[in-house]
């Protein structure tokens, strides 16, 4: 085989089979035999979680699930996209709420039914300790809850694979909002930074780097010293 010869591999899109050079992503691949991608592409290119994606395997039963902008297709792999990810959010005013057990409970009563089964952990393409964080919020540690969930992207798809119908995704976001709200201590350094910009101390310089053009703004970018 000569080495401009591209490896092709026989994928499933929506029912109809394709022939698409191997390596592509999910995304690509779908782009590459004519499909236009008008909502859930998100940012193409990382994980922000527009893209979810679930498939099968040929002569493999298992649902498996991943984001198209990242996983690569294989032969026989059957895909269908799926626009959004049906998850309960429910509606509440943070002012309203305190950082106890049962707001949780109260919230998202399904939490309850957690059996431990880990498939969310699976399910999570950030590789996040999710049944872990789900198991923390009925104890009401928040901030376990916020540190385990913090790369969360929402994506959804641990709500989708939760046989006890719960959406995960929602009870961390809900966690880090009350942590960040009434547990966690304040940034000093924030505030001292808020008020030099409210009083003037780096108009002068943005002032500057309006001023200039495009390619010295680069330069000044990539020259910059970043903090350790």
């Amino acid at each position: 085989m000569e080495n401009s010869e591209k490896i092709m591999a026989r994928v499933y899109i929506m029912g109809r089979d394709h022939l698409v050079p191997s390596g592509l992503t999910i995304m690509k691949a779908m782009e590459y035999v004519g499909y236009k991608f008008i909502r859930g592409a998100g940012c193409r290119g990382g994980f922000c979680g527009a893209c979810a994606t679930i498939y099968r395997m040929k002569n493999d039963y298992k649902l498996r699930v991943a984001l198209a902008c990242q996983e690569t297709v294989k032969d026989g792999m059957f895909l269908a996209q799926i626009p959004f990810t049906p998850a309960n959010k429910v509606i509440y005013d943070l002012d309203q709420l305190s950082p106890t057990v049962s707001v949780f409970l109260e919230l998202y009563p399904e939490v309850a039914k957690c059996v431990s089964c880990n498939t969310c952990t699976k399910a999570c393409p950030q590789d996040l300790e999710v049944m872990d964080y789900v198991q923390a919020s009925l104890r009401g540690d928040f901030e376990k809850v916020a540190f385990l969930s913090f790369d969360c992207i929402s994506c959804g798809l641990c709500a989708m694979r939760c046989p006890a119908e719960i959406a995960p995704h929602r009870i961390a976001e809900l966690a880090r909002r009350l942590y960040g709200k009434y547990i966690m201590p304040r940034a000093q350094h924030v505030e001292k930074r808020i008020k030099e910009i409210e009083t003037g101390k780096y108009d002068e310089e943005v002032k500057k780097l309006m001023s200039i053009g495009l390619n010295e703004l680069k330069k000044l970018y990539v020259e910059r010293e970043i903090e350790k």
